[in-house]
């Protein structure tokens, strides 16, 4: 798994679909994991959480609306935006899935490029930099884009996984991780890596942070983890 790539677990039951829907997401640089029913698909959240689902309604063993309910009705997941797609166009269909706790509600036949457009507007929110807006708090900038991160100013060189740290930092300022949740934020789940490198790696990233002046953004929250701010 590519922890720098936006991961979307894609739910829908028809082959054909699945398939061109998933070909569209990759060349468009997302991680794109597949379910083709409902209990698969909860089966696959619960082994990672992804960063955005997309749910047909109408599925075998376990409808999209009852994954979408179980998804919100959960601490772990109700922060995953959904992009509900169904081929119900009635208003009261719509009204139900946004109701249900969808993010947006798609009507198929849909257009690609519009989809795809619903789904980066969804990641602005809960991934800002895998969708290429800058992140910044106080004098502290990165842009994804560009890979380059800068304070008051001063261009810093940090390493690939002390980038990957400050990005997940800075896209939830003031929020305490745990190591283990930076561990799968930055190293992924499938990848064993002892929690202690995470204070490690921490340090090299404070020690860049300050090395041009400025004091230590990074909060130790102790029996809890690290925030920013």
């Amino acid at each position: 798994m590519d922890v720098t790539r936006p991961q979307v677990l894609l739910v829908e039951d028809e082959p054909a679909q699945r398939e061109v829907l998933a070909y569209n997401l990759e060349a468009e640089g997302f991680e794109v994991r597949r379910a083709e029913d409902g209990e698969e698909a909860m089966l696959l959240v619960s082994e990672a959480a992804p960063d955005l689902v997309i749910l047909d309604w109408m599925m075998p063993l376990m409808s999209g609306i009852e994954v979408c309910r179980q998804l919100k009705s959960r601490e772990a997941t109700r922060h995953i935006p959904v992009i509900m797609l169904s081929a119900r166009s009635e208003e009261v269909d719509t009204v139900r899935g946004l109701e249900t706790g969808a993010d947006d509600y798609v009507i198929k036949p849909y257009n690609l490029r519009e989809l795809m457009a619903r789904v980066r507007t969804q990641l602005r929110r809960t991934r800002p930099a895998a969708a290429g807006a800058l992140l910044s708090f106080d004098d502290i900038q990165l842009d994804p884009e560009r890979h380059r991160v800068s304070r008051a100013g001063n261009e810093l060189k940090l390493g690939p996984t002390e980038y990957r740290l400050l990005t997940t930092l800075l896209e939830k300022p003031g929020r305490v991780f745990s190591r283990d949740q930076l561990l799968d934020h930055v190293w992924g789940r499938d990848i064993y890596v002892d929690t202690r490198t995470v204070d490690v790696h921490i340090a090299r990233l404070r020690k860049a942070l300050t090395r041009e002046g400025g004091g230590d953004p990074i909060r130790t929250v102790r029996g809890a983890g690290y925030a920013l701010g």
